[in-house]
């Protein structure tokens, strides 16, 4: 039983290099903060030399989906790295990523008016090995062109994002994960009055050779945090401690 499992493993191992995954080097700082989604990707890291799609719905979901995608860049951007940021229709607030720590100095708009335009910026973005990701808002993007940006990515290494704004046209894409973000009433700890920490529901609808899934997540004390760990740590309240939810 333990030769077979090992062939398994071995075979695995062996599928995901010659797919483009290589294991993390020992000791290295892999992880990008997203707690158990990240066991979801294979070999257990967060995909950076890949294109993430993320699908939206309804205006909700893009300003969500810009949100998290702002906690992410915050740990992309590290080390004063920059980002491109391309629409046609861009509808997000740059000073709101300093909420998720990122400067929006360190962040290059680009509003054009078609998305034949995008596209371009985005391939050619995802060239220049001086950033650490590049966001674009497409309505939709053909498999064909999709495999030209994996190809650009898998060269240079930066992490691309693609938002699509009208699911209704989903292709079949060469993206290594999509994902679609949610958003979810904040609560107040001990039922205080204002407004809570921003909280998404992350699904993970497609991810290759890794596993999808659904997690709640909360942005919390600069990180993602998973609202199940809020919930059962304990805080102080007027001197007294007690259990949260």
């Amino acid at each position: 039983m333990n030769a077979t499992k090992e062939l398994i493993d071995k075979l695995r191992e062996d599928i995901l290099l010659w797919q483009g995954f290589k294991p993390p080097g020992a000791g290295a700082a892999v992880a990008i903060g997203l707690g158990a989604i990240e066991s979801a990707f294979p070999n257990g890291v967060f995909p950076k030399k890949a294109i993430h799609e993320f699908i939206t719905l309804a205006p909700e979901h893009c300003a969500a989906t810009d949100g998290f995608i702002g906690g992410l860049l915050s740990v992309l951007m590290e080390n004063e790295a920059a980002c491109v940021w391309v629409s046609t229709s861009r509808k997000l607030f740059p000073s709101s990523l300093r909420m998720f720590n990122v400067d929006p100095e360190r962040v290059i708009f680009m509003d054009v008016s078609s998305e034949k335009d995008v596209l371009w910026i985005l391939e050619e973005a995802l060239k220049c090995q001086g950033l650490a990701a590049v966001v674009a808002e497409l309505n939709e993007v053909s498999l064909i062109e999709s495999r030209r940006l994996q190809l650009a990515v898998e060269q240079n290494g930066v992490t691309g994002f693609i938002l699509r704004r009208d699911a209704r046209k989903a292709v079949s894409t060469v993206a290594t994960a999509r994902w679609k973000i949610s958003p979810v009433a904040s609560e107040m700890a001990d039922e205080m009055p204002g407004v809570g920490f921003p909280r998404w529901n992350v699904e993970l609808l497609k991810v290759r050779n890794g596993n999808p899934g659904s997690w709640t997540l909360e942005w919390a004390a600069d990180q993602f945090v998973e609202v199940e760990t809020v919930q059962k740590s304990t805080a102080v309240f007027n001197g007294e401690q007690r259990q949260i939810g």
